[in-house]
């Protein structure tokens, strides 16, 4: 009695429409979008997910499926084997870094499996090459079940799902986290009004008498899975109107509760095979493992009666399918503690004893500490640490602590469970596990890793850097005691973190920890502390080392120094190309947060404000896995961006959000740079003085300060408020002791700004060598807001003393200006246009609105030096339509050649 979908569900407009919306922008190469589906359990999720389906299909979509279940939730990368097990078997183009990461997270092969986010960049380059043969659905059915392995690399490809065609579904129940990390508004799916549950009630039991109806509907409450179900109990007698209906029908307040009386129905061997599958997890539900529970003919005949109830059926591979996840749910609830206990032990029994689902059944059977299997839970945590599967360690860790018969031990194996989960990047979890671990005293033995676990949490979780000042030293005293255990490294975790504490809050208690360990810890470490501790006159020469240090360093040596190498060049401007990329998709969240942050100031600094809105994305991410410090910053690096572009009304309102928080907990990093930045929105708008104030603020006196890592930066914007504020002479001094310590030894960036500095205040007799000593600065092309504003004052300077020339670099500045989107600064150039007679050049195509989905598409790829057959076979199209659409493209775009797109694309 397995009953389909309803093709067109009743009262469900608003939501087909916005789901059909998203496969239509799809399909027409609008790019990806991602919709999440929330409501109660029953209220008919589902079957949306099942009607997008069949829609995607009847549209050309390829249809990927995952369902969470809550009995699988500590299966590592489960859901993910259900979506990605086909089309990785059919994959001819992922790289062999790729392939091993999904195939170790999949199971395929054995060895250590990278984190989660290392598998989602692999999970999305699948993706990548699956759509060149048209749209994707992924579909994801009870995300509130999902492990925690598949959520995270199914959060990594929602959140980049733009960049293909791919519609990213979800359902899920409320009251959870999934709803609140989606960047939508989710769907909310509400119970029927009583017209469209009728209509529903009726399709479906047609046989009913008014009065049974009227009952049914009211008990229901509008909710699509209790109008269905419950006239089914009833007698034909009942459905009819002949007899009465009993007091109560099976409804209540929990939905699951519904199917008590079909469970109850079912023969003790039914009922016993169901719970067992129901509690089954991985492949022993998929494979059917769990059957060995019930033997030969005795299995058939459970099976035969399951079937008959309608409750699950046996798909072809061999798994009990229940009829709605529900109905798993139910199972379970209605077993007693004892069924539950001894279907758990039967499970375990099925299972190899390397298993952790093996070990994870053992736990749920026993009702009393038990050393044993406690130890054997933390070894298999361990293990599966170290195989990349922090968060799912962390798991075992816990019920191996709960099952410790001794406190102290147990407190070990929390506090070992709270950095696993941190590293996982289950932050809330670890934050939950500090709290429970700091009601009573801990072991003095693990105490330095309880002082990383707090500070780690409220650094990250809390943004409080007092725990790192009062509790490191003392932490890192002991990790480098003679004979001391070495936490698997965790010295130079505790160092990083207290010159984190150091170099956002410049508390004298860390500077002190630090220069009394510099010995005590790797060269990496040495390096990032001397380039974080004056950087104006300590940074020289780290670029240089700093590549030498990596070129030495062995893959597992990067892995444990990547947060240290990542904040050593971001120090220094070289945060950029091989070095980030070593690190992409080898690590938890908790460095691809730093190699985000990274990649969002380099984004900044080299001219890439197209990704500007990576920033406010990536602050979501990292507001979902409670990483709020993480988001702070991301909305900090967001700030550069709206300064750069003179938007005053979304530089003060992204401060308002960041200033009282980064003011309690004492940031000094981060409010000074906002201080930087609201003077350099000023500069904008040709508010000097204005601008002139905020900058001095920074650096009293003209002196080069100290504890900036910008201060290169302000030295040139320093230098252009003074220039417009006849203060040149006293900015000159602070310019030349900067252009004495070197700075091209610290950074090609840092010798740019200096020369620009040196430019912009010279005198008028040296200024245009100056300028153009400047301009030859090797690498000079890269700081493209810079360089733009250096052209802007220096076409001005020319405009003023009639020179031709003035013309050309000052149309230079525009077009820089105009694909950074920076309206103010562009402006400030037509006017000296117009003043140098020239003509304003007119505004860029706005190739968006110009083209369709598809043209755009085929003119990207035309524009990176394709052919039209290669563009063909990429996209599925014949050659010849190609040259179709690029004919129409061309006019489009005031372009005549194949040569000229790449520059009318740009920005876009």
């Amino acid at each position: 009695m397995w009953e389909s979908c309803d093709p067109h569900p009743i009262g469900r407009q608003r939501e087909t429409d916005l789901l059909d919306a998203a496969l239509a922008r799809a399909a027409d190469g609008a790019g990806g979008s991602a919709v999440l589906v929330r409501g109660e359990p029953g209220v008919g999720k589902s079957t949306l997910l099942e009607r997008t389906a069949r829609e995607a299909g009847e549209r050309g979509f390829t249809v990927l499926r995952a369902v969470g279940a809550e009995a699988e939730t500590d299966f590592a990368f489960g859901a993910l084997h259900q979506a990605l097990w086909a089309p990785l078997s059919d994959s001819r183009t992922l790289t062999v870094h790729q392939r091993e990461a999904l195939e170790a997270a999949l199971g395929i092969r054995a060895g250590a499996a990278p984190s989660g986010f290392a598998v989602g960049a692999a999970a999305l380059a699948l993706l990548a090459e699956l759509s060149q043969g048209g749209p994707l659905l992924l579909l994801l059915d009870d995300l509130h079940w999902i492990d925690s392995s598949s959520a995270t690399v199914f959060a990594f490809v929602r959140r980049r799902c733009a960049e293909l065609p791919l519609v990213v579904v979800g359902a899920t129940r409320p009251g959870g986290p999934v709803a609140q990390s989606w960047s939508a508004e989710p769907v909310e799916v509400r119970a029927l009004p009583e017209p469209d549950a009728a209509l529903l009630l009726h399709r479906n039991h047609p046989q009913l008498a008014e009065t049974t109806a009227r009952r049914v509907l009211r008990e229901a409450g509008g909710n699509p899975l209790a109008v269905v179900e419950l006239p089914r109990p009833l007698a034909a007698e009942q459905q009819r109107g002949v007899v009465p209906l009993p007091e109560r029908l099976p409804l209540g307040r929990r939905l699951e509760r519904m199917f008590a009386g079909r469970l109850a129905a079912v023969t003790p061997a039914a009922g016993r095979l169901l719970l067992l599958a129901a509690l089954a997890a991985g492949p022993d539900s998929s494979g059917g493992i769990w059957l060995r529970a019930v033997a030969g003919e005795d299995a058939r005949e459970a099976l035969e009666q399951v079937e008959a109830s309608g409750l699950a059926r046996l798909d072809a591979a061999g798994r009990l399918v229940f009829r709605h996840p529900l109905v798993r749910t139910a199972v379970i609830w209605a077993a007693s503690p004892a069924a539950r206990r001894e279907a758990h032990r039967e499970l375990a029994d099925c299972l190899a004893p390397e298993d952790p689902q093996r070990l994870v059944h053992e736990a749920s059977a026993a009702l009393f500490p038990d050393e044993d299997l406690a130890g054997r839970l933390q070894e298999a945590g361990s293990r599966l640490a170290r195989r990349g599967g922090d968060a799912e360690g962390a798991l075992l860790l816990d019920r191996a602590a709960a099952l410790s018969a001794d406190a102290d031990e147990r407190a070990r194996r929390l506090t070992w469970a709270a950095v696993m989960a941190a590293r996982g990047g289950q932050l809330r979890y670890t934050a939950a596990l500090v709290d429970e671990l700091r009601s009573r005293p801990v072991p003095p033995d693990i105490a330095p890793l309880f002082a990383y676990a707090v500070v780690y949490v409220d650094q990250s979780h809390r943004i409080d850097f007092e725990s790192a000042a009062a509790l490191l030293p003392a932490a890192l005293d002991a990790l480098t005691a003679p004979g001391a255990d070495p936490f698997d490294g965790l010295a130079e975790q505790v160092f990083f973190k207290l010159l984190l504490t150091a170099t956002y809050t410049d508390d004298p208690r860390a500077w002190q920890a630090l220069d009394r360990h510099r010995a005590h810890v790797s060269e990496p470490a040495r390096l990032c502390h001397r380039t974080w501790l004056d950087p104006a006159r300590t940074a020289r020469g780290v670029a240089r080392e700093l590549g030498a240090v990596v070129d030495r360093m062995s893959e597992a040596q990067e892995a444990g120094a990547a947060w240290l190498l990542l904040w050593t060049a971001s120090a220094v401007d070289v945060a950029d190309g091989d070095l980030w990329r070593r690190f992409t998709g080898l690590h938890g969240y908790a460095t691809q947060g730093s190699v985000a942050k990274a990649k969002c100031y380099q984004d900044f600094l080299r001219g890439r404000w197209d990704r500007a809105a990576v920033c406010l994305r990536e602050a979501e991410a990292a507001e979902e896995l409670g990483y709020h410090c993480n988001a702070l910053l991301f909305r900090y690096y967001h700030a550069h961006f709206l300064a750069g572009r003179g938007d005053d009304t979304g530089l003060a309102a992204a401060t308002a959000l960041i200033r009282p928080v980064a003011a309690r907990a004492g940031m000094r990093f981060v409010l000074d740079r906002l201080t930087h930045l609201e003077g350099l929105a000023a500069l904008a708008h040709g508010r000097y003085e204005e601008a002139y104030t905020h900058f001095t603020g920074l650096t009293p006196g003209g002196r080069l300060p100290g504890g900036l890592p910008w201060f290169h930066q302000l030295a040139f914007d320093l230098a252009e408020a003074a220039a417009h504020t006849g203060r040149r002479g006293e900015v000159r001094a602070l310019v030349a002791a900067g252009s004495a310590e070197r700075p091209g030894e610290i950074s090609g960036h840092h010798a740019f700004l200096f020369a620009a500095a040196a430019a912009l205040t010279a005198e008028d007799d040296t200024a245009d060598e100056a300028y153009r000593v400047a301009y030859r600065t090797p690498g000079a092309e890269q700081w493209v807001f810079e360089l733009a504003r250096l052209r802007l004052a220096h076409g001005s300077w020319l405009r003023r003393r009639h020179r031709a020339e003035a013309r050309e670099v000052l149309r230079a500045a525009h077009r820089a200006f105009r694909r950074l989107q920076a309206e103010p600064w562009a402006l400030r150039c037509e006017e000296e246009l117009r003043a140098a007679g020239g003509p304003v050049a007119p505004e860029p195509h706005r190739v968006a609105e110009a083209l369709t989905g598809q043209e755009l598409r085929i003119a990207r790829l035309a524009a990176s030096g394709l052919s039209n057959k290669e563009i063909g076979h990429r996209l599925g199209l014949s050659h010849r339509t190609v040259a179709a659409h690029l004919y129409k493209v061309f006019p489009k775009l005031g372009i005549a050649s194949r040569a000229a797109l790449t520059r009318a694309l740009e920005g876009h």
